[in-house]
């Protein structure tokens, strides 16, 4: 049976650090709301399913992922369900929780690159708090980027197993959820990436790693890979690109 994955159907976003880790392991999925409506698909069906007041535990918002009668929610715990079924992840428990860990920690400097365009609300545009947002990005940019890029080469170069992953010795969803933060903060921010990515070179190697698997390849050059637009997570505003 295939997982069906709900996401908006015109954006990348927090959905596709799932799509990452079910394309790479060749699992059968359904992106649900990019579906036709006609076949019971579709963002109605989408809505629908968050709606449903018979769902005993309803998830919060998309990206959310049903598996038979599991309905989850939460890129990060989503991943950590799916990860043992799709061999990404250890079979160690502690290396579990480690890779949750940085999993989590990704998803922290996903969010503060968002909220670099959007640092009042998020149902204002970001037209409504530009001065606030050059703020934010220039402490993104600065101090947030590095900071965090330098705490991933580390755990690359101290990863017991050597450096071409960052937990053990073979491919797991964290190393595939790196990839993209690395593709997001390099469309948003090229200047201010490029910089920062000069001091962290196991983490260029690893993302260079990732983009030449082949399953990771195929799916790079396909269209079921959404561009990277401006309606997104990563947004290219070049005012922000802040050096």
């Amino acid at each position: 049976m295939a997982y069906e994955l709900h996401y908006w159907p015109t954006i990348q976003g927090r959905g596709e650090f799932v799509r990452l880790a079910l394309e790479a392991a060749g699992a059968p999925y359904i992106d649900v709301a990019r579906g036709a409506e006609e076949s019971g698909q579709g963002v109605p069906a989408m809505l629908r399913q968050m709606q449903d007041r018979n769902v005993t535990h309803p998830p919060f918002a998309p990206p959310f992922l049903k598996d038979g009668e599991v309905l989850l929610g939460q890129t990060a715990a989503i991943l950590h369900y799916l990860a043992p079924q799709l061999k990404l992840v250890a079979r160690s428990e502690h290396l579990r929780a480690w890779t949750q860990q940085i999993q989590l920690t990704i998803a922290d400097m996903v969010t503060e690159a968002h909220d670099t365009h959007h640092p009042i609300g998020v149902d204002l545009y970001y037209e409504d708090q530009k001065p606030e947002a050059l703020r934010r990005a220039t402490e993104f940019c600065s101090a947030r980027m590095p900071k965090y890029l330098q705490w991933f080469e580390s755990i690359v170069v101290r990863n017991t197993a050597g450096p071409r992953h960052l937990v053990g010795g073979k491919l797991s969803y964290a190393d595939l959820s790196l990839f993209q933060l690395i593709e997001g903060l390099r469309y948003a921010f090229p200047k201010a990436a490029e910089s920062a990515l000069k001091s962290t070179p196991g983490v260029v190697r690893l993302h260079d790693r990732v983009a030449a698997l082949p399953k990771v390849a195929a799916y790079l050059r396909s269209d079921r890979r959404i561009p990277f637009n401006e309606q997104g997570i990563f947004r290219r505003y070049v005012e922000l690109d802040v050096q």
